[in-house]
């Protein structure tokens, strides 16, 4: 029988990832974020949690088998945002508490390396917040862990961003980066005709073009940052109290 190939692990059998890690093959987990919240008028508003799982597959392709990805947090901090109707946001004790809960179901699995690939800007304070705590905690119970958060556009190098954008937002708020990104991965999530029938002119700048380099450039980025921490050859590191 073939091998059936798999890296969300909620589509994976309880035997088929017993199994590929009984057999040393899972080295890193990678736990999407993002959020459901208004894009102006021409992005569908699971933009950020599209294109961070978006990354987190490819990459997880790209280092097939070593990589598994988690369900996806949908709903994030998106407070900000709920003056438009359909946007949804979560408190953060709760958030925080549940994705704590993820990354520690991985690593009492064994799987030590973990990623939070982020899509939404609303998120990183409260993980910066917390995370010295949570890395403290994993080095005192679970030795040899490595927990990171990243947003995949934090690892697209500036310079590179800055030749294929018009504009300097990086990511920008349904901008150029972001419109060009959905045109590339997710065109469907587009509406065209509302992209110049509101007042922000920017995400006009968006083409597919532009989000094809830059989404296969955070896709290199964050599979070299994950490759990383499975080599060993970047650690999570405790700063400040």
């Amino acid at each position: 029988m073939a091998e059936r190939r798999e890296v969300r692990v909620e589509r994976m059998t309880r035997r088929e990832f017993r199994e590929a890690l009984q057999a040393g093959k899972i080295k890193a987990a990678i736990i999407p974020t993002g959020s459901i919240e208004q894009h102006l008028e021409h992005l569908a508003m699971g933009h950020d949690i599209a294109s961070s799982t978006y990354v987190a597959e490819q990459v997880a392709w790209r280092l097939y088998p070593q990589v598994v990805v988690a369900v996806p947090m949908a709903i994030g901090m998106s407070e900000h945002h709920m003056f438009a109707p359909g946007s949804l946001t979560a408190k953060p004790g709760g958030w925080l508490a549940v994705l704590f809960d993820a990354v520690e179901s991985f690593v009492r699995h064994g799987i030590k390396n973990v990623l939070i690939c982020n899509g939404h800007g609303g998120n990183v304070a409260p993980v910066a917040g917390i995370l010295n705590q949570w890395k403290r905690y994993f080095d005192r119970d679970h030795p040899g862990c490595n927990i990171h958060f990243q947003s995949y556009w934090d690892l697209i190098p500036r310079e590179f961003a800055w030749e294929v954008l018009d504009t300097d937002r990086v990511p920008g708020h349904a901008q150029e980066l972001e419109t060009s990104f959905a045109l590339y991965a997710f065109p469907e999530n587009v509406r065209l005709d509302a992209v110049s029938d509101q007042e922000d002119g920017e995400p006009a700048y968006g083409t597919a073009e532009k989000g094809k380099l830059l989404a296969e450039k955070a896709i290199e980025e964050v599979t070299r940052f994950v490759q990383g921490m499975i080599d060993g050859t970047i650690r999570h590191e405790i700063t400040g109290l």
